[in-house]
């Protein structure tokens, strides 16, 4: 097997930090959350299709990631609140970039989110 000369291995961050991402569902996850969306429903408003097993099982490891906090507010019936983290915070400045880069590189006549 042949190496590129001119290619330094991936890092390992980098590796793990693609590994969550890639996730189908997760950036969109986060982005809602950047956008004020903080209770189950409210993701499944902002974000349409996605099945309910699959938000709770993205939101579960955002949490694992540290990405999000989970909170459980006392009431009747008991309510549970996502919030973002420091470290999820700091995604804001990478959402921004994504999203510019969408809208910079999108086809004549065509608009992002189709």
């Amino acid at each position: 097997m042949s190496r590129c000369r001119r290619c330094s291995p991936l890092p390992d961050e980098v590796r793990q930090a693609a590994s969550l991402l890639e996730r189908r569902w997760l950036l969109s996850v986060v982005y809602a959350a950047h956008s004020g969306a903080i209770r189950f429903n409210e993701f499944r408003q902002v974000l349409g299709a996605i099945p309910p097993r699959t938000l709770a099982t993205r939101l579960t490891e955002l949490e694992e990631a540290g990405i999000l906090e989970r909170h459980v507010i006392d009431a009747r019936p008991p309510r549970v609140e996502y919030r973002l983290t420091p470290r999820g915070e700091r995604m804001g400045s990478l959402l921004r970039a994504i999203r510019k880069w969408a809208c910079e590189s999108a086809p004549v006549g065509d608009s992002p989110g189709r």
